[in-house]
């Protein structure tokens, strides 16, 4: 599915608003349901997906490696799960993996040990930009091979293992290539360990734990992962929450839009992914999640945002894996703050959709904030100056979403005339953003 490319136009600043909302479905936890589904035995049911680019890449794939997917109406889909080894593909089958990272480094992982699978892998131009080093080292360790070799960028051929063998891992931040490990393990012969010092996100744990055959999680002094390789998957039942990296946009607009009060229903709370919530909490934030309770394994509630006085925002290292894709919306934040935030341990964020960095530094600056970006450490100094209106924001193709909706929302909060490109982007993973803002209040226009 190709989106229409559109400018969104902002000129206006937003007025007071006082609303409940719901935001789009969380997409990393609506393609590991399909990719899990995909890979159980029997027909899973899953509720409340998020309906954007990325997804429908993981369906087009898994379509492409001999799964039935059928829709039963708005949001709502049936996986036929055909268990592990079963996806097919006649030799040289291209893949693409569009603007997903995630689907590309979850299902190669599963394709690494999947036997007799010979496939070209491809995205976008932003994700082909991505380097995927990390993720080609670990399964070369399952016995799979990538051609051209010493070639760390798609495109890439895979061929697949016809005798994965379990293997001892030491995960590091990347939530991402723990899965990949983990979703190789599951069909690998033996026992595939992983250790984990630093813990990271935790929804492909969460949809595995009813799987006491396949699968064992321990944590004592260190968090220790099992998978049990050449057993089955229950097939499964899944409503997805919100996604708390949606939210994070329009909390950020309320906290700093005078007398405002917001409440977003139904967000995965997951401890892993509000350490966007937990900064802002610190630095003064009036936010509070209610009605707390655990659905399919994962913390889902209810965030009560009230426009606040917020202090710099002083982010440790500690708060870079469970913030990642939060920065962005951050670092707008933090311009509009009196006072000098910083922020550690982000270099990651440079090999991205975008350069996160680099980009939402030429954003700040255009509307006057300095801010200077040395080793790992990005300080802002920011501004409380409340008339932006002669102030120009320009972003140009990036094709980066998260870039996209913290540039929308910077006007919204400033006044500022903003024209930015591409915008059509932000369908990979919030395509209500623009719905939601105008039911706040806040006025654009779409320029084709």
């Amino acid at each position: 599915m190709i989106s229409k490319k559109f400018s969104l136009i902002i000129s206006k600043k937003i007025n007071r608003f006082k609303k409940t909302i719901s935001v789009d479905s969380d997409k990393s936890i609506s393609i590991r349901s399909f990719l899990i589904g995909s890979i159980s035995q029997g027909i899973s049911t899953l509720d409340n997906i998020l309906e954007s680019e990325d997804v429908f890449s993981t369906i087009e794939c898994l379509k492409k490696l001999g799964i039935k997917i059928k829709k039963i109406k708005i949001k709502k889909y049936k996986v036929f799960g055909k268990g592990l080894g079963s996806l097919s593909a006649k030799p040289n089958t291209s893949l693409n993996f569009g603007n997903s990272g995630t689907l590309a480094r979850l299902l190669t992982g599963i394709i690494s040990s999947t036997p007799n699978l010979v496939l070209n892998l491809k995205g976008d131009h932003s994700l082909n930009k991505r380097n995927m080093r990390s993720l080609i080292k670990l399964l070369e360790n399952f016995g799979a091979e990538f051609t051209p070799k010493n070639k760390f960028y798609f495109p890439l051929k895979i061929t697949s293992s016809n005798f994965p063998i379990g293997i001892n891992y030491e995960a590091g931040s990347s939530a991402q290539l723990k899965s990949a490990a983990i979703l190789a393990g599951l069909n690998s012969f033996g026992t595939t360990e992983i250790i984990e010092k630093n813990v990271s996100r935790e929804h492909t744990e969460n949809m595995l734990k009813n799987n006491k055959q396949a699968f064992k999680l321990s944590h004592k002094k260190i968090k220790k992962i099992q998978i049990f390789g050449k057993k089955y998957l229950n097939k499964f039942d899944i409503k997805v929450p919100g996604d708390p990296s949606s939210a994070a946009f329009f909390t950020a607009l309320t906290l700093l839009n005078d007398n405002s009060n917001l409440v977003i229903r139904n967000v995965g709370l997951d401890s892993r992914r509000i350490g966007f919530y937990e900064l802002l909490k610190k630095s003064g934030g009036k936010i509070k999640f209610k009605n707390l309770r655990k659905t399919n394994n994962e913390r889902i509630g209810d965030i009560q945002v009230t426009s606040s006085k917020l202090k710099p925002i002083i982010a440790s290292n500690k708060y870079y894996l469970n913030a990642t894709d939060e920065y962005p919306i951050l670092f707008t934040l933090a311009a509009l703050i009196k006072g000098k935030s910083s922020f550690d341990g982000i270099s990651g964020l440079r090999n991205k959709e975008s350069d996160r960095i680099k980009e939402m530094q030429k954003i700040l600056i255009q509307i006057g904030i300095r801010s200077n970006f040395n080793k790992n450490r990005l300080i802002i100094i920011g501004s409380e100056r409340k008339d932006y209106s002669k102030k120009i924001i320009k972003v140009s193709n990036l094709g980066d979403h998260r870039i996209c909706m913290s540039s929308a929302i910077l006007a919204l909060l400033t006044g500022a005339n903003a024209i930015i490109k591409n915008f059509e982007t932000v369908g990979t993973s919030s395509p209500n953003f623009l719905k939601i803002i105008k039911s706040v209040g806040g006025k654009f226009e779409k320029k084709y």
